[in-house]
């Protein structure tokens, strides 16, 4: 058995510059500055007695041949890895494994290859993984996504992310004290907004609405730089009110990023006293970002009561690992 653990991540700046209509036609490229978080996707790869193939995720598959199963994800991942029969694949997430804003989609496809290449005896390299993920997702099945989940979830830790004009990924980590990452986790939560979506919904229109709002681009990639500075100084205020001004740059991009229960929750989060929040992904649903003191989590909690859930922002430095592996045996 192969047990890989991947996990998802939070964007604080640059989300949407990571497209190829806009970062290969753009001078500067784009850039995301994010962290990867300790909520993991986790896929497991077992040898079965027979050719078969058993899949089970939030339904049971079970097919004589790979061609044959609905999960897109996973045939394509087994059709890249070579591993196209005699096993059974489950996946396990610590969230919902679409529609949170935490790239969680990438994840599961990043996992997925991961534990297969494993299980055909190679180890391959975190650059690999994102760039077949990226090959499975935009190229193979054509979803109008980014590249920056990829690459978060395969590499792991604070990075600026850059995505060149001439097709090249350069993943460059942001290196912080301690201090600083006990302050992360005590002063930015996550507060899920109850509702999911589709990426691929929201952005279906998005290369059509973002060339008529270019501008808002480009000033998205240039918050992708502040984030970063403020990421490395620990100015989080900073951030956080930065993160006021990307949701706001967000909204103008496409009106399907938002809607009204998401800007009455934002509009109840902000008068709590958070000092910045935003949207996570796309738009629509998920999770916000919120930034605010020591306290602001507590206020938040006693505000929304029972309905949302709340995690604070601890950082995973492992990126796509292997955790089990007894194929050997």
């Amino acid at each position: 058995m192969i047990i890989s653990r991947t996990p998802v991540r939070v964007s604080f700046c640059g989300g949407g510059t990571d497209v190829d209509w806009f970062s290969l036609s753009s001078e500067n490229g784009g850039m995301v500055t994010s962290i990867a978080i300790d909520r993991y996707i986790h896929v497991t790869v077992n040898r079965r007695f027979d050719e078969r193939i058993r899949l089970s995720y939030s339904k049971l598959e079970i097919v004589d041949d790979f061609e044959d199963l609905e999960h897109e994800l996973v045939r394509e991942s087994m059709r890249m890895t070579g591993v196209t029969s005699g096993v059974e694949i489950t996946t396990i997430a610590d969230i919902p494994s679409r529609g949170t804003g935490l790239g969680s989609s990438s994840a599961v496809t990043v996992g997925l290859l991961n534990a297969l290449h494993c299980f055909a005896g190679r180890d391959v390299p975190a650059s690999q993984l994102a760039s077949e993920a990226c090959e499975i997702e935009i190229k193979i099945l054509g979803q109008p996504i980014g590249r920056q989940d990829q690459y978060a979830a395969s590499f792991g830790g604070i990075n600026s992310i850059k995505f060149c004009s001439d097709g090249n990924v350069i993943v460059d980590p942001i290196n912080i004290s301690d201090q600083l990452k006990s302050r992360l986790s005590e002063e930015f939560t996550l507060i899920f907004t109850g509702q999911n979506r589709s990426a691929s919904a929201v952005l279906s229109n998005s290369e059509e609405e973002g060339k008529s709002a270019i501008e808002n681009l480009i000033r998205i990639r240039e918050q992708a730089d502040e984030a970063r500075e403020y990421l490395s100084s620990g100015n989080f205020s900073n951030l956080g009110r930065l993160l006021n001004e990307a949701w706001l740059m967000k909204k103008g991009i496409s009106p399907n990023v938002s809607n009204h229960f998401l800007d009455e929750m934002y509009s109840r989060i902000m008068s709590n006293g958070a000092n910045g929040a935003k949207l996570l992904g796309a738009g629509g649903g998920g999770f916000f970002l919120v930034h605010g003191d020591s306290e602001i989590r507590e206020k938040l909690q006693s505000e929304f009561s029972s309905e949302h859930r709340f995690f604070p922002l601890n950082i995973d430095y492992n990126g796509s690992s292997i955790i089990f592996n007894d194929s050997r045996v």
